[in-house]
């Protein structure tokens, strides 16, 4: 059992008095178990509404929500050691279908749930710093992100393309970091750190904390680099970071986008599918009061980039409001 399925686990007899199961204490409900993200990012709290959510408007389940990473989740609801899972589009279908060097193997039994908001590779360094490319991290002290992270893939393959890898990193006298965001602002904060990267939401509650103090620039990925990237990858798409984002930026900073999905394992009852979903879209308000950025969460894109198939019980709640694949 994987350390995610272990606290999905103990987490679900949590779930079990939190979502106050109408059946009584001892019933066979069937458990929902969400995989979401780190603790300093956007998907931990809003899975764990989520979950209040479900438990509380899907009758017969219980359910409960655990830390994870774009990749890990795709693994972990593959294998049914959780039900949903919060990943990235282009991860989904390189899961899907065992894209190397993230997946070993085909994932068969993963499914699309829902699509939600675009998110954006971030790679922070100091203001102050003389860093001003990805090519000059290649010795530096850096935080990529954990192992099964999405975003660390995406370092990892950025980095491939600046003509260095981690572990050039480390035989350059560098260090790397596998941490999450909260430690890497407080790594960042205390000098420890040169540089901290994360796909996530834009802005990011991590990287406004490091912009406030000690203050910090974000690094652009080349337009060449970019370019071949989205030519091979299509699940990736190009984003202009801005001072719409961040006060600081005096100009654009092109960088990698990707659009943050929802998955399901394909052997969830359609019944209780079509009930999540239908829970997850009728209380936008309770998940815009978590996170601002979902507002930008529109049932209309549910099935934009979904690049594996559709749960036929997602799919039965999407056609009765008239939702397509774009």
């Amino acid at each position: 059992m994987s350390s995610i399925s272990k606290l999905l686990a103990t987490a679900a007899v949590v779930g079990l008095v939190a979502t106050g199961a109408s059946s009584g204490a001892f019933a066979a409900d069937t458990f929902v178990r969400i995989a979401s993200g780190p603790a300093g990012g956007s998907w931990y709290p809003l899975g764990a509404k989520m979950a209040e959510i479900f438990g509380k408007n899907v009758a017969g389940i219980t359910t409960s929500n655990g830390p994870g990473g774009g990749i890990g989740n795709v693994l972990d609801v593959n294998k049914g050691e959780a039900e949903l899972g919060w990943t990235y589009g282009h991860t989904a279908y390189d899961g899907y279908t065992g894209v190397a060097p993230s997946f070993k193997k085909a994932n068969p039994n993963v499914r699309h749930l829902a699509t939600f908001y675009p998110a954006a590779f971030q790679t922070a360094v100091l203001a102050k710093s003389g860093i001003m490319t990805y090519a000059d991290l290649k010795d530096k002290n850096i935080s990529p992100g954990k192992a099964k992270w999405s975003g660390y893939a995406a370092f990892k393959m950025i980095a491939g393309k600046y003509g260095f890898s981690v572990d050039d990193v480390k035989k350059a006298g560098g260090a790397v970091h596998h941490v999450g965001y909260s430690d890497s602002v407080a790594l960042m904060k205390d000098g420890h750190i040169d540089a901290f990267s994360g796909l996530t939401s834009l802005p990011q509650a991590s990287f406004l904390d490091l912009e406030f103090n000690p203050g910090i620039r974000l690094l652009p990925v080349s337009e060449a680099v970019l370019g071949g990237i989205l030519k091979s990858n299509p699940g990736y798409v190009r984003v202009d970071m801005n001072s719409s984002h961040y006060k600081s930026m005096k100009s654009p900073v092109p960088t990698l986008g990707a659009v943050t999905i929802m998955v399901v394992n394909k052997d969830v009852s359609d019944d209780i599918v079509y009930g999540i979903t239908k829970a997850l879209w009728e209380n936008h308000a309770g998940l815009v009061g978590v996170k601002k950025v979902w507002n930008k969460v529109l049932l209309k894109n549910a099935l934009m980039g979904a690049a594996t198939p559709v749960h036929p019980g997602a799919m039965r709640y999407y056609k009765e409001h008239g939702v397509k694949k774009m």
